[in-house]
């Protein structure tokens, strides 16, 4: 049957799309251990450009996991197919004309590279949100942490499985010397020349 699948080109085009936006489309991935900060700071990221008049959405590892990834588990190949899905659904809405701000831990290297594939390299800003994971720990936002040490939860990223740490991201905020403000400020100068049509 998989021969059979062509894919139908329709008559309004990602060109068109962001035109009529009047901004170019990417994706913007958050990466970084559980209690970072990923959500905190690409929440409050989606509502500056929000407020600029720019059409966002925003993709988090928990309500993904609620819906079209909750069949997956947190063992290793999950993880995989987890990070690939949202690679390609982010794909769809770039080509919808929107700016897309994903967060999600996504730990593996090869995973986060397969998202600059899928997307292509110039669609995608990866922003790392360094955090200690005793920092994540002392947090402990969702309690995950305490859980994870008493044995509760398996495969948690940090504790009992790795995280591999962005080699050169585009964007690297330090969560613990710099304010949250800062951080944003400093997320939305960097995009804003991506912002411009010509980019395209």
């Amino acid at each position: 049957m998989k021969e059979n699948i062509i894919a139908h080109n329709y008559q309004i085009s990602r060109k068109d799309r962001i035109t009529a936006h009047k901004h170019n489309s990417f994706l913007i991935w958050f990466t970084g251990l559980s209690g970072s900060g990923k959500s905190t700071i690409a929440n409050l990221v989606e509502q500056k450009l929000f407020e600029l008049g720019l059409k966002t959405y925003s993709l988090d590892g928990d309500n993904i996991r609620k819906g079209i990834n909750s069949d997956l588990t947190f063992a290793p190949e999950d993880r995989t197919e987890n990070i690939r899905r949202i690679a390609e659904v982010s794909n769809l809405m770039l080509d919808a004309g929107l700016i897309v701000l994903a967060a999600f831990v996504s730990p593996y290297k090869k995973d986060r590279e397969n998202i600059r594939t899928i997307v292509k390299d110039v669609n995608f800003v990866e922003v790392y949100i360094n955090t200690s994971v005793e920092e994540c720990e002392r947090r402990d936002v969702k309690g995950l942490y305490k859980k994870a040490r008493a044995g509760e939860i398996k495969n948690m990223t940090g504790i009992s499985a790795p995280y591999e740490a962005p080699e050169n991201p585009d964007i690297e905020i330090k969560t613990e010397n710099e304010t949250i403000e800062d951080s944003v400020t400093r997320i939305v100068e960097f995009i804003t020349p991506k912002l411009q049509l010509n980019h395209e």
